[in-house]
């Protein structure tokens, strides 16, 4: 049997100090920034650090207050959704883009719901655990802001209210009442007069906003078989609701789906049914996705950059960390791309 191999040691301040030929508190002093060292030594202390690799302990900063050197972001929704959700993976990649220039690391977890959620952060706060959290899918009478706000805890709410302020919270929004005002225009334009929105989780803060402004347009246009129904985001449900609605004495002539998962599924249903989209029901997806353009017909959808979304959430976070001052963002509208899925209702 070949002898196990001892784990690399990692350098420690002794091995700058001996290397660089100054004490050890000299050391501390040059690489944490603190007076009480010549910039000569300061320089020659650092270049040594960085010849041997070294890099400060994160257990070690956290101790003397200088911070976790990671940022914490937890996702109360069923695990087994994840997998499906193109927006959350590209949200995601922008984040961790942004947090990898600033050699700050990424603290994930999925919990049942947002009381375990807020658990969570303040078992964070209290073990030092992170410098600040990235906050998704606000909720309705959201506790979350103001348990962040007691606690003191830098944090970005993705997806927020713009009117909904906390000192030392940052929102990053998008205006979800005028995407989903743009798709009601546009299917109007269309001769449709019964829609049904099949929408994501009920009491995100997103989709109450979308499911008021379709009711809104709806009354502004004196139309009766408009309805949005709550779902869990995932295919299953997304194809289940289809069935249902389609199956019905009235059925809609227009689809909207939270997301493309939802909408490839309802395509596949609504064609098993013997329904022909577009000519007989068009459908939208909220998230366009490469998904959208690999069924035929291709989808109609929503287009955002998800990636950018991240990226901006990300630097509103580290500029908290920085010492700035609290803000809201307004990212880009999510512009409607007509394909395939959409035409004229029958009859028109």
């Amino acid at each position: 049997m070949p002898a196990k191999r001892s784990p690399a040691r990692r350098p420690t301040m002794k091995d700058i100090a001996r290397r660089a030929g100054v004490s050890e508190s000299a050391v501390s002093f040059a690489l944490n920034g603190r007076p009480g060292v010549s910039d000569v030594t300061r320089e020659r202390v650092r270049r040594v650090a960085e010849q041997l690799g070294w890099r400060p302990s994160t257990a070690a900063r956290a101790l003397s207050g200088e911070g976790a050197a990671t940022v914490g972001l937890v996702l109360a929704r069923p695990a087994d959704t994840l997998g499906v959700d193109s927006f959350f993976l590209q949200l995601v990649s922008g984040i961790q883009e942004v947090l990898a220039e600033r050699h700050l690391g990424l603290l994930f977890q999925v919990v049942e719901g947002v009381p375990d959620e807020c658990a969570v952060y303040r078992r964070w706060w209290a073990e030092h655990r992170v410098d600040g959290v990235l906050v998704v899918d606000p909720r309705t009478d959201d506790p979350r802001p103001a348990l962040l706000d007691e606690l003191g805890l830098p944090a970005v709410v993705i997806g927020g209210a713009p009117d909904e302020r906390h000192p030392g919270l940052s929102t990053v929004w998008a205006d979800d009442a005028g995407a989903m005002a743009s798709v009601v225009d546009g299917l109007y334009a269309l001769g449709h007069r019964r829609i049904v929105h099949i929408a994501g989780l009920s009491g995100l803060a997103h989709t109450e906003r979308r499911i008021r402004t379709l009711r809104a347009e709806a009354r502004r246009r004196g139309l009766t078989g408009v309805e949005s129904i709550t779902t869990d985001y995932s295919d299953a449900e997304g194809a289940a609701v289809t069935r249902r609605v389609l199956g019905s004495a009235a059925p809609p002539t227009a689809l909207i789906y939270d997301n493309d998962v939802m909408a490839l599924a309802g395509v596949a249903t609504a064609t098993e049914l013997g329904f022909s989209v577009p000519a007989d029901v068009s459908v939208v997806a909220w998230e366009d996705s490469a998904l959208c353009r690999m069924v035929k017909p291709w989808l109609s959808a929503l287009s955002r950059d998800s990636v950018e979304f991240g990226r901006t959430a990300a630097r509103e976070l580290t500029a908290l960390l920085d010492g700035g001052a609290a803000g809201t963002v307004r990212v880009p509208v999510p512009r409607l791309i007509e394909r395939e899925s959409t035409g004229p209702a029958r009859g028109t």
